[in-house]
């Protein structure tokens, strides 16, 4: 009798913990239906980007207000790989034609005039950025903080032109008729992208400022050319241009010269590659450097020696500030406080 009632009260235990389990709301996990507010889509359509991981970029709205909707969403997933360019359908031909802007008139002049009047030649090299990329990240935080601007790649190179200009004048020179014009001072032009198109504003007297004054003056310039606010002083007068197209990505160019100059250096993307030091082989941070130089002024064994001098001086980082003649605290100061 008494393991009877234990059996029929175990029973009713099982059963109440069973009602219970049933009465208890069943979790679900609702799949996720929606995309950045920023996209304006449908609610099937914003269900059907977020289930097949649809880049929303990458479909054409049709909707009301450029609303994404379903028969969107499943048109790009039809096509998977094709993309109409913006506002047009796919296998669409339509031409547009627009009125080039003053600016671009006058780049397009000079660029031809450049290719036309002079005998452009370009010249190579590489550097291991190995040594700059070191003292960049060892001292930009102090550098920063000491002078307010960050330490960027373009002052290790445009002092280093400066002080390579002083020793082959004739890279920093121009031909005015049956004149050479000769500059006992390095005002280095910039290249500057904007939306407007290329713009090349010009640091003065380079050889006399450092590396904090030459970083303020890039930024003071730069910001200039995307407000469309510089001078005609600020754009005219350049003895030598440095341009760089590997914040582009580009590995490697051909620069055009920058009339009435003789010639330009150009910087490129630093990309990690196998060098052959010592025996071994290492992965180093390695960047090409270009220089086009006008040959009527500049012969081979100059041009060459001048970019080989352009590469020692800015990897020898410590060349640069020995031979500095301000007394104002740069990356020389820096290492000797440290």
């Amino acid at each position: 009798m008494k393991r009877l009632l234990n059996l029929l009260s175990r029973k009713r235990r099982t059963g109440k913990r069973s009602a219970e389990k049933e009465a208890a709301p069943a979790k679900s996990e609702a799949p996720v239906t929606s995309v950045s507010n920023d996209i304006k889509a449908t609610p099937v359509a914003s269900a059907i980007i977020a289930d097949k991981k649809v880049d929303p970029k990458k479909v054409t709205p049709s909707g009301y207000h450029g609303k994404i909707t379903k028969d969107d969403v499943l048109a790009a997933l039809s096509n998977p790989g094709k993309q109409a360019f913006d506002g047009q359908e796919l296998f669409s031909r339509n031409v547009r034609t627009e009125k080039m802007s003053n600016l671009r008139k006058t780049i397009s002049r000079r660029l031809v005039e450049a290719k036309n009047t002079t005998a452009m030649l370009t010249t190579f090299n590489e550097v291991d950025m190995t040594e700059i990329m070191a003292i960049r990240t060892k001292y930009k935080d102090k550098f920063k903080e000491i002078h307010g601007v960050g330490l960027g790649f373009m002052s290790f190179f445009a002092k280093a032109c400066a002080v390579a200009l002083t020793e082959w004048p004739s890279v920093n020179a121009y031909i005015d008729g049956d004149q050479l014009v000769f500059h006992d001072y390095a005002d280095i032009s910039i290249a500057v992208s904007t939306p407007r198109g290329l713009t090349v504003p010009v640091m003065r007297n380079v050889e006399s400022l450092s590396f904090a004054d030459i970083e303020k003056k890039v930024v003071e310039l730069a910001g200039k050319a995307r407000d469309s606010k510089l001078t005609t002083e600020e754009l005219t007068g350049g003895t030598f241009t440095i341009t760089n197209g590997g914040v582009f990505g580009s590995l490697m160019s051909t620069p055009i010269i920058n009339i009435p100059q003789s010639a330009i250096l150009g910087m490129h993307k630093i990309q990690e590659r196998p060098m052959a030091i010592n025996g071994q082989v290492v992965i180093r941070p390695m960047m090409y450097i270009a220089l086009s130089y006008d040959h009527r002024i500049i012969d081979g064994r100059e041009s060459v020696s001048f970019l080989v001098r352009v590469k020692r001086i800015a990897r020898e980082s410590g060349a640069i500030a020995d031979r500095k003649r301000s007394g104002e605290s740069d990356v020389g100061a820096l290492k000797r406080e440290a």
